[in-house]
């Protein structure tokens, strides 16, 4: 038989998986509209419905609309940060290394490509001042040492190490940033397809690799 103990022990789990995974439902719906219409132009009840939660559960778990906006823009950076940490680039030649962070960068996209969306909004509505505020250079001063590596080794040319650092990542991510645009031209190809997001992959670590390789 189980306790009272017991009991009350499997309950209080069962709130806390509960309470985490109404909270990614709000921040999944809040990163759809945030994307849409930035900061300004969302709507906390638009939220509530399309995470199928009440207003008042909203403002229980993130109290008002700014701190939902700064929860979903941390989210990302948490995620891809977790998933760095995961990898011993220390063990990988300078090449290799920059190989699997552009994978990994460009994966990560794919799976949610409303996200360069995102920061577009977040640039363009407050000018990064929320943006600031995330930790971003946690995520880079990985990308950035294996650029020094690669320099001191002899493997990459002599570079700005941030200004490289920009390049590489605009190499894998405007493709993201685009898309809502140049589907349009040619409808017919679905550059969102996991065929179309490997070519991608191989032609940014090519074009990357071409401009930085000594």
């Amino acid at each position: 038989m189980v306790g009272r103990s017991g009991k009350r022990a499997a309950k209080s789990v069962r709130l806390v998986r509960d309470a985490q995974a109404t909270q990614q439902q709000i921040l999944d719906a809040a990163e759809q509209e945030f994307a849409r219409n930035g900061l300004k132009g969302a709507r906390m009840s638009t939220i509530a419905t399309n995470a199928q939660v009440t207003s008042a559960t909203l403002h229980y778990y993130f109290e008002n609309k700014e701190n939902l906006y700064k929860a979903v823009l941390q989210r990302p950076v948490n995620e891809v940060q977790a998933m760095l940490a995961q990898q011993n680039f220390d063990a990988l030649t300078p090449e290799e290394a920059l190989k699997q962070m552009i994978r990994i960068a460009i994966a990560n996209e794919a799976a949610n490509p409303q996200r360069q969306m995102l920061w577009f909004q977040e640039s363009s509505q407050n000018q990064g001042a929320y943006f600031k505020e995330c930790n971003v250079l946690t995520l880079h001063e990985h990308l950035l040492k294996v650029l020094e590596r690669g320099m001191t080794e002899g493997t990459f040319r002599s570079l700005n190490p941030f200004l490289a650092l920009t390049h590489i990542l605009s190499v894998c991510l405007f493709y993201f940033t685009v898309h809502e645009n140049w589907k349009h031209l040619t409808p017919e190809i679905d550059r969102l397809t996991s065929e179309m997001i490997e070519e991608h992959t191989e032609a940014a670590i090519a074009f990357v690799l071409a401009g930085i390789r000594r």
